[in-house]
């Protein structure tokens, strides 16, 4: 069963040739760097965390980012080895505030799973796909959908506010509801930071509103993208060629 996810769709909005370039023909314009592999050892972190392993933290994520490390080179890619590095202080402080900065936040909950995959039909041609990184359930019976990002210092208000950011919390909320028969009104979204170069608070979760008008401009945006890649519309957005990997090469003339 055909699939599109939250990123195809994020790059679709990006631009539709863009788009055709990475999603239908299978090229590839980013293959990751330093940061992404510091992003990936941290979600391998918070879902052991979550599920209660019997792990030692800090040998654990040093390992894992060596691994993601290792990949890049393999595949060729360049990164800041210095830089990375200097992730790895950063990334060990981190970790002792993960479970703190959650039952601070939530007080009494449960956790009812860790990267949940989505494979929800959005009709009878394709599916939503996705993973949700952790949802925990609080005492007064509602779902909690978190999503885990690393980032630097923190997000500016225009980035906790930039609907095509949070509509990937919207569509998960959505698509969730639908594979478990839950009411909207129970359940809520919330994007966790995990802060490298923060002195305090290197953990900060906050909530994401995601209502129904929200989640009809999320849908819109979603079905629009659909209808204009069964059309085979690769029109390019020229406002975003100057932030484009493919601009002025051979597969973007």
């Amino acid at each position: 069963m055909p699939h599109i996810s939250y990123s195809e769709l994020k790059n679709w909005d990006f631009c539709p040739f863009y788009h055709k370039l990475v999603h239908i023909e299978g090229l590839k314009a980013f293959k990751g760097n330093e940061y992404t592999a510091f992003g990936n050892a941290m979600h391998d972190i918070c879902e052991k965390k979550l599920l209660k392993e019997d792990f030692d933290p800090e040998k654990t994520f040093v390992g894992e980012f060596q691994k993601a490390l290792k990949i890049l080179e393999e595949d060729k890619v360049e990164f800041n080895l210095e830089r990375a590095m200097e992730m790895v202080p950063q990334g060990i402080a981190i970790l002792p505030e993960i479970e703190p900065a959650l039952e601070k936040y939530f007080k009494n909950y449960d956790i009812i799973s860790s990267e949940e995959q989505l494979r929800v039909p959005i009709n009878e041609y394709i599916d939503f796909k996705g993973f949700i990184d952790a949802v925990v359930k609080t005492a007064d019976g509602k779902y909690h959908i978190v999503d885990w990002k690393t980032t630097s210092w923190g997000w500016n208000s225009r980035r906790r506010s930039d609907p095509l950011v949070t509509y990937q919390l919207t569509l998960y909320k959505y698509f969730f509801c639908q594979k478990h028969n839950i009411l909207p009104e129970m359940v809520e979204t919330h994007f966790a930071l995990l802060k490298r170069t923060a002195e305090k608070d290197r953990v900060e979760f906050f909530r994401v509103t995601s209502g129904a008008k929200k989640t009809e401009n999320a849908l819109k945006l979603l079905h629009m993208a659909l209808y204009n890649i069964e059309k085979q519309r690769y029109l390019k957005k020229r406002s975003n060629c100057h932030r484009c990997a493919f601009n002025m090469t051979p597969e973007c003339p």
